[in-house]
């Protein structure tokens, strides 16, 4: 009785310090199918092989895993290494990336990206360390589209800005990653066929001498964050909050599925790390 006493005490406390991700296993698999149906056909093949050893071959079936490592003990020490490559925490409110400030060490989600990109991209690599960086690839630019891993708040990323949703208090983040999808009650795969149009997601103007897409993604979530009425005054979520705010989370779903498909699209056509990096006019 008092081992399993002490296991529930330990799951318990572990559900209050562990972080919210971003967008949830719905959010993520949206993304993920959203970009399977834009892979051209060597991204598509190359894709498969990649992920033959493990017996899966979607983007889908991989887009969580990156989440998912911080509850294996065997992946401890990748999760410590590899959880702040997860968000960026901007340093003033105008939302302008400044990475020595925003990115210090390259510990944050554009350079996490950039990092994963090259690996990917270089068929030098072993096979293991592609699929691996494919899988981070994968989840982190859904994460990027995701507003609140790229805030500029002192709130953990609205993890600490306490909200009443549907009679229960939650937080901001956790709207975000998964409450405001939730009400469309959809499963992942009519959510995907929902968003998916033929209607080409296009990219910012450059910033001068900034020229990296992945920050400029992060740029556009911080600046999401920073409009008038993303942080609820009164901590409540209303309706008024939900027919306002769940477009935008949409239209950044939609914006990370074409998004990915087109880093894919690049890396897995033998294309250099450097050009998918830094070429805007390429990703839609």
């Amino acid at each position: 009785m008092r081992r399993i006493r002490r296991v529930v005490i330990a799951l318990l406390a572990a559900l209050v310090v562990a972080p919210a991700l971003a967008w949830g296993p719905l959010g993520h698999s949206v993304v993920a199918e959203l970009a399977q149906q834009h892979l051209s056909p060597s991204a598509e093949t190359e894709v498969e092989q990649l992920l033959a050893p493990e017996h899966t071959r979607s983007l889908a079936d991989i887009a969580n895993w990156a989440d998912q490592v911080q509850d294996d003990p065997a992946r401890a020490s990748l999760w410590a290494q590899t959880r702040s490559q997860h968000y960026i925490n901007f340093h003033a409110a105008n939302c302008d990336y400044v990475p020595p400030r925003d990115c210090r060490g390259g510990r944050c989600v554009v350079a996490g990206l950039q990092y994963y990109v090259n690996i990917l991209s270089d068929r030098r690599q072993p096979s293991a360390a592609r699929r691996e960086a494919l899988k981070f690839v994968v989840h982190l630019v859904a994460d990027i589209h995701q507003p609140l891993h790229a805030g500029y708040r002192n709130d953990k990323g609205g993890n600490t800005y306490q909200v009443q949703f549907d009679g229960q208090g939650t937080n901001l983040h956790k709207v975000w990653d998964s409450a405001l999808l939730n009400t469309r009650d959809l499963d992942w795969q009519t959510y995907a066929r929902r968003l998916d149009t033929p209607v080409p997601v296009s990219l910012p103007l450059p910033i001068v001498p900034l020229d990296n897409p992945y920050a400029q993604w992060a740029e556009e979530s911080c600046r999401i964050t920073a409009a008038t009425g993303f942080y609820p005054a009164d901590h409540k979520i209303s309706q008024a909050y939900v027919h306002a705010e769940l477009p935008v989370a949409e239209r950044r779903l939609r914006q990370a599925g074409r998004r990915l498909a087109g880093v894919l699209n690049l890396a897995l056509r033998g294309s250099s790390a450097t050009a998918v990096g830094n070429q805007q006019g390429v990703l839609p």
